[in-house]
């Protein structure tokens, strides 16, 4: 007996009991949706909390801290450490940042702010994804850009009985800078502290650039790049590297060597991190990467996912019970024909196959129907989830949150796991469909 002749025979059994097979596969076809959609919710999690990192340039982002001695001393990063580091494969840019040790008083048209200011290297930022939402780079070394918070940020001198903030924090709207600050002169003042007494200067920079607003909508950054030219004016003043305030310590002899605060490497891709940092480590450099944390971020996920394959596996397993009853009634009800099978020459191999086709063919129609509900459960769930969150909790979800993600791979486990639950339910049916007397079968006394 050919394949095709057992799936014809099967197909034609299944027609006689049209309801009964209706709710077997129906109840299939619910156990599966359920195994998916509820293991969706771990891969959409997991898929928005990695792509939210790459957005933010943190996947391929590593900082170096310093570099460690034999005797365990930290050397700070100069320019014969950044050099190295651009030379080792897979590096796409190194950006390099020396921040004025005190945050100094930014004036401007009556507004002041008091932020922190570094001095960068806007080659290596641009290559890095540094972006400019209005005005250029600099040119000169009195001019600067600022973060896209900093016009935000200036506040007028408070009066007496005045107060200028909401509750929240937030600058009110009446006392907001409402002026284009592209072009305007901000004058800086920086300190410095000697035998106690505190004396200031001010340096006036003309503010060319606003920095682009990041992606993360709760970062408010009012950073002011300056330029090495004024970073050093500022430590001569200061008498201190870096712009200290105060002279804590007996000042060492100055190094040739320029060192730097924030030194960060990009990778070109993901698969780089790995290397690079095994080198750096190696190296006795001191290096973070996000990608460590992702590792065990991958595994607590991969764990997370687990899991709810696991409890939507049960809901299977029940759903198998009805199929096991399905089979069992239809070796009672095809008594005779295999009976006549037999007589014929069947073998039992042949019979049983029969019964797992039979089984099998019902879990896939059940797998198939619940995987196209599933894919439309997840497309409402992600797109009525902002609208609940609205109504009911009048907020919002971060953006880009996907809460329901349907992979190819999840769809070929749930189906391949409904093809086994209803193979394993059909197995002793078809059992004892192989045990069938044949003369019993032909007068119906089973």
């Amino acid at each position: 007996m050919t394949f095709k002749d057992q799936f014809r025979f099967v197909r034609q059994n299944m027609k006689k009991n049209k309801t009964r097979l209706f709710m077997t596969i129906l109840a299939t076809a619910i156990g599966c949706t359920f195994l998916i959609v509820l293991a969706s919710v771990g891969f959409g999690l997991h898929k928005s909390i990695i792509q939210d990192l790459m957005e933010n340039r943190l996947v391929t982002e590593m900082d170096v801290h310093g570099k460690e001695d034999d005797a365990g001393n930290v050397d700070r990063i100069n320019d014969r450490h950044i050099e190295y580091f651009e030379a080792l494969d897979g590096v796409k840019t190194v950006t390099r940042r020396q921040v004025l040790q005190q945050n100094p008083t930014f004036t401007l048209d009556g507004y002041q702010i008091s932020t922190e200011t570094v001095a960068a290297h806007f080659p290596s930022e641009i290559e890095a994804g540094f972006k400019l939402s209005k005005g250029r780079l600099p040119e000169k070394k009195n001019e600067i850009v600022v973060g896209h918070a900093f016009p935000e940020e200036l506040s007028p001198e408070a009066e007496n009985g005045v107060d200028l903030y909401q509750e929240d924090g937030t600058l009110k709207e009446e006392f907001a800078y409402k002026g284009n600050i592209i072009g305007k002169t901000v004058d800086m003042e920086v300190m410095k502290i000697v035998d106690g007494k505190e004396s200031t200067t001010t340096i006036p920079l003309k503010i060319v650039g606003i920095a682009e607003k990041p992606a993360k909508e709760w970062l408010q950054i009012s950073t002011v790049f300056i330029s090495e030219s004024t970073l050093k004016q500022v430590e001569d003043f200061t008498g201190t590297p870096g712009g200290f305030p105060e002279q804590t310590e007996k000042p060492e002899a100055e190094s040739s060597e320029k060192t730097y605060d924030e030194v960060k490497i990009y990778a070109n891709n993901v698969e780089a991190v790995s290397g690079i940092q095994e080198k750096l480590d190696a190296d006795n450099y001191l290096t973070y990467s996000i990608v460590s944390e992702m590792k065990q971020m991958n595994m607590l996920f991969t764990i997370m996912k687990i899991g709810l394959i696991f409890v939507g596996t049960i809901a299977l397993l029940i759903a198998s019970i009805g199929i096991y009853n399905t089979m069992s009634m239809a070796v009672t009800e095809r008594a005779p024909d295999i009976g006549i099978m037999k007589a014929v020459g069947a073998t039992p191999k042949t019979i049983k196959n029969i019964f797992l086709l039979e089984s099998s063919y019902i879990g896939l129609i059940g797998a198939f129907i619940g995987t196209v509900v599933a894919y439309g459960i997840s497309s409402v769930v992600n797109f009525s989830l902002p609208l609940v969150l609205k109504l009911v909790f009048d907020d919002s979800p971060p953006d880009g949150l996907q809460f329901s993600y349907i992979p190819l791979s999840l769809t070929m486990i749930s189906i391949l796991i409904c093809l086994v639950v209803t193979i394993f339910s059909g197995w002793k049916p078809a059992q004892r469909a192989t045990q069938v007397d044949v003369l019993k079968a032909m007068r119906r006394e089973i």
